[in-house]
């Protein structure tokens, strides 16, 4: 008898309302360990207010959020500020490129590693060895991530200055950089062209092999969420019309008629 993995995101009749208006109607699902997921569904149908609960932006009007990873025993985070949220092992991007657009790029991935500083104000003021020592760590490891997103060739460019497609992977790069178990990506590659697209395809897909980090992504590119995900949720008004693989989600007739069109 095989073993039941437990999730490492457990999300249960999660419900959001606003006003009058409920964004997210009781929805449950739950994402695995070395996964890559996409969450999938017509603009306004609740992809990011889900998002937006699980960082801890917004506090679920109903419902829980449950993490377990490692040995770490299973822990509601829902109504959690969003920084420790992220301390917890959750990062996310955004839709809308949200970096340090006057800051370097390797600047910008070192302000992703100050969760692994251990140096006090005081030990930062006299910059004894051990700070600069752990100032040097830092680097080092901003300059690993770096490389290994393909980015190591702009390292002291303003990030502002990056091409579009680079900055998307920027933003990943620094949410990377707080050492997360879980990553959420909201719509990658929102305005990329091909080329572009497909490079962060790959992106994903390293990230998840070699970096041994489990994905969730909402997108609109179907291509993308067909070629990457092993499992896809179907939101539609702020209900969870569908699951499955992406050959059973192409097939499914609520789907076809909610989003993906004859």
């Amino acid at each position: 008898m095989s073993e039941i993995v437990a999730p490492i995101l457990d999300i249960q009749n999660l419900s959001m309302v606003f006003g009058g208006l409920r964004a997210i109607d009781h929805v449950s699902l739950h994402i695995k360990s070395g996964e890559i997921c996409a969450l999938i569904g017509p603009n306004g149908a609740g992809k990011t207010t889900i998002f937006n609960c699980v960082t801890g932006v917004y506090k679920p009007t109903e419902g829980s959020i449950a993490i377990q990873h490692g040995e770490h025993p299973k822990e509601e985070i829902q109504g959690l500020k969003p920084n420790t949220i992220n301390l917890k092992g959750l990062a996310r991007t955004f839709q809308n490129i949200r970096l340090f657009s006057n800051m370097s790029v390797l600047e910008n991935v070192m302000i992703g590693r100050h969760n692994s500083l251990k140096a006090s104000i005081f030990n930062a003021i006299l910059r004894d060895r051990a700070t600069k020592e752990e100032e040097q760590r830092v680097i080092d490891e901003s300059h690993d991530i770096l490389k290994k997103m393909k980015l190591e060739m702009f390292i002291n460019e303003t990030a502002r200055n990056l091409p579009y497609g680079a900055q998307r992977r920027l933003e990943i790069a620094r949410a990377l950089a707080t050492d997360p178990f879980l990553l959420l990506l909201d719509e990658p590659v929102a305005g990329m062209n091909p080329n572009e697209t497909k490079e962060l395809e790959e992106t994903i897909n390293i990230i998840r092999d070699k970096e041994k980090v489990t994905i969730l992504l909402i997108e609109h590119d179907m291509s993308l969420v067909m070629n990457v995900s092993e499992r896809i949720y179907v939101l539609d008004y702020g209900r969870l019309i569908a699951e499955g693989t992406p050959m059973e989600i192409k097939a499914n007739p609520e789907v076809i008629k909610a989003y993906l069109g004859e």
